[in-house]
């Protein structure tokens, strides 16, 4: 693999909001593939207080060298105020599928 591939996680509100930030993300080819999961729940705290809510999970596959440029676009289209955005480093897989994501991003 001489690539390097990230997965990013990202959870949205509603389907609504990760249909558009998706989408987006794939036109502007920042993404190669993006997965929508949900709903998925979600416990965490936030200004100090306990929730537990419905949301719509992100699962983004990306380059390294579109990385900073599909965080940036998705805190710019994210309602939330601190957006989850988790990049995982990609050590291996199907080198069809790799190769794929490679020309998918540079097309």
């Amino acid at each position: 693999m001489n690539n390097i591939y990230f997965i990013v996680l990202c959870t949205c509100p509603d389907e609504a909001v990760a249909s558009k930030i998706a989408n987006d993300l794939v036109l502007q080819r920042l993404a190669a593939c993006v997965n929508r999961l949900g709903p998925v729940g979600s416990t965490y705290f936030w200004e100090g207080r306990l929730l537990d809510d419905q949301e719509v999970l992100l699962i983004i596959k990306t380059s390294k060298e579109r990385l900073a440029n599909l965080t940036a676009r998705i805190e710019a289209l994210h309602p939330y105020e601190a957006p989850e955005v988790v990049a995982i480093e990609v050590a291996g897989g199907s080198e069809r599928y790799l190769a794929w994501l490679g020309q998918t991003l540079s097309g």
